[in-house]
């Protein structure tokens, strides 16, 4: 494992000479002109896999066309992760006759069966037994403000005064930031840093949880009724909502989604997961999944099944390698 040579001329025909690859397989977008011609020369094929042209690139792309097409149609072949992409990657340069969608590769990373490793140690270690769990995943700064705002609204609720929540930041660098705002709320709380350099499972029930912890935000999923993913309610993107869904959890994300763009068409077009545009309607909403078991274990059932119907994409990948291994 080492970065990417540079891709100048020399650079690049040093670092082919020296790996001598068979196949050159690029994830997603990584095309470069001189690693391109130099391979070409050489006859390696080079290939895009889980191809992807955000709408961001694309423009910039299009600027460029008379460079992108030269680069482009010498790829041996472009594995598009969706119809749209595909047609992005044509538009630039690329053969039709050598794209192919083969859907995205993370689906194929999203267990939908199957318990979750070390998740039933951590409900015991939370002391979770007969109350929901709210869990505020991959957050970006401003929404745990905005969960315990909600949170503070979802308690007034009679049917849930039990309630807890879980709020886990997608940088670890905040943790500290996080575990200080929550501590100038009225709720009790504790960081699960705490509970297992103590070793030992809890013997009361705080209100708020902090995963403050690596490794431990697919555990916090398995675990609860209901899932908010963050960093959508900010333009930050979103952090990836494939792991809830597969495990069949109710799963609410903002409006900001653009780094998930074809998982959260294909949830919302079958009713996979819920999208809300503020706050507000957060709060609604999560009200409404907390409250109603039905609904919220339809949404759930949904949005797994559709994840497990979009796997598939690792195996048709290796299908449309093969014959270029055996050139």
């Amino acid at each position: 494992v080492f970065y990417f040579p540079f891709d100048f001329s020399q650079v690049m025909k040093r670092a082919i000479k020296n790996i001598s690859p068979a196949i050159i397989l690029l994830m997603e977008l990584e095309v470069w002109p001189n690693l391109v011609q130099i391979a070409n020369k050489k006859n390696i094929p080079v290939v895009v896999v889980n191809g992807r042209i955000s709408d961001r690139s694309f423009p910039r792309y299009k600027i460029i066309k008379f460079a992108t097409n030269w680069m482009f149609s010498k790829l041996a072949l472009t594995l598009a992760q969706t119809n749209q992409y595909a047609r992005r990657f044509i538009k630039l340069g690329c053969d039709e006759n050598k794209v192919i969608v083969t859907s995205s590769l993370k689906y194929d990373t999203a267990q939908t069966t199957g318990s979750i490793t070390g998740a039933d140690t951590l409900k015991r270690q939370l002391n979770l037994s007969y109350e929901k769990l709210f869990v505020i995943g991959g957050t970006g700064p401003g929404e745990e403000k905005t969960a315990i705002d909600i949170f503070t609204k979802l308690k007034q609720d009679p049917q849930l005064k039990d309630l807890r929540m879980a709020i886990i930041p997608r940088k670890p660098e905040r943790f500290a930031e996080v575990a200080q705002l929550i501590a100038q709320s009225s709720f009790d709380f504790i960081r699960l840093s705490t509970i297992k350099a103590d070793e030992k499972n809890l013997s009361t029930k705080p209100a708020i949880i902090l995963g403050d912890t690596m490794g431990d935000l697919k555990k916090f999923y398995a675990i609860a009724t209901v899932v908010f993913v963050g960093r959508t309610l900010t333009p930050m993107g979103g952090s990836d909502m494939m792991e809830p869904t597969a495990l069949g959890k109710c799963t609410i994300f903002g409006p900001h989604t653009f780094n998930f763009r074809q998982t959260v068409k294909a949830l919302l077009n079958e009713n996979g997961a819920i999208q809300v545009k503020d706050a507000e309607r957060l709060y609604k909403i999560a009200r409404k999944c907390l409250t109603d078991n039905d609904y919220a274990q339809s949404i759930g059932a949904k949005g797994q099944e559709i994840i497990m119907k979009n796997q598939g994409a690792t195996q048709k990948t290796v299908d449309a390698i093969k014959p270029l291994l055996s050139r």
